[in-house]
């Protein structure tokens, strides 16, 4: 990638800077000066936002000189989130520096604990290494082939270089786990059943319907003692009132 120095460090040039698609930067470390460079937004737009960016060695070249860097930092434009200055470390052969390092997983499809439906927990998605400037890895790769439900996944798991080791020594700390579900489905009616079920309860209530009505209208009517029909407890028309005795 190539790197331009600018003299001018005014807001204003700066700002310039950026209009024209260019990125303000520094570059720092080891026994030389600091130097204020910028470099073309095209250049780097691909790979900026990528989780391992911060752990990427780069190659910048400044007035035809080579140079291997480490991105330490990106300030970004808090409306437009449009990175607006980096600064590059430079990097110094034999010397060791502490970085963070992406954990990638592979081979999820051949993970036993996966494949009944267990969850991969993530405890840790970075880890923070020592290791010399000129060996950095990319990545820390977590095979999961063969991993069951209750597996858990520590540091000692992970195959580092010698001269390479994380800053956290004192403990095995774990990076992820092979879970559990945590949601366990219910098994759902069979079709027929629920069916089933609904034509017993209609036929029930038409059922108790057919025996109310029966009940309101079926009754016999009421006879008097000559055999004739009453309506209920009304009295018949010819019927007359006893006189009372005096």
């Amino acid at each position: 990638m190539k790197a331009t120095k600018r003299e001018n460090t005014s807001s204003g040039f700066t700002n310039k800077l950026r209009a024209e698609g260019s990125i303000p930067a520094i570059l720092y470390g080891g026994k030389n000066p600091n130097e204020k460079i910028s470099v073309e937004k095209k250049d780097i737009k691909n790979f900026i936002k990528s989780e391992s960016f911060l752990s990427k060695v780069l190659e910048l070249e400044i007035d035809g000189k080579k140079e291997k860097v480490l991105p330490r930092e990106v300030a970004y434009h808090v409306v437009t989130d449009e990175p607006i200055h980096i600064d590059f470390m430079r990097i110094v052969s034999g010397a060791k520096i502490i970085i963070e390092i992406p954990v990638k997983f592979i081979n999820q499809s051949e993970s036993p604990g996966l494949k009944r439906g267990g969850v991969l927990n993530i405890v840790r998605r970075k880890v923070e290494l020592k290791c010399p400037a000129d060996k950095i890895p990319n990545d820390i790769i977590i095979d999961l082939a063969g991993t069951d439900i209750g597996t858990s996944i520590k540091i000692s798991y992970v195959k580092l270089d010698q001269d390479v080791s994380p800053t956290i020594s004192d403990r095995d700390f774990v990076i992820a786990t092979v879970a559990a579900p945590t949601v366990i489905k219910e098994p759902e009616k069979p079709a027929e059943a629920v069916t089933a079920e609904g034509a017993e309860g209609e036929a029930g209530a038409e059922g108790a319907e057919a025996a109310t009505a029966t009940g309101k209208e079926g009754d016999a009517p009421k006879k008097d003692d000559k055999g004739k029909e009453v309506a209920g407890d009304k009295k018949s028309p010819t019927e007359k009132k006893a006189p009372e005795k005096k």
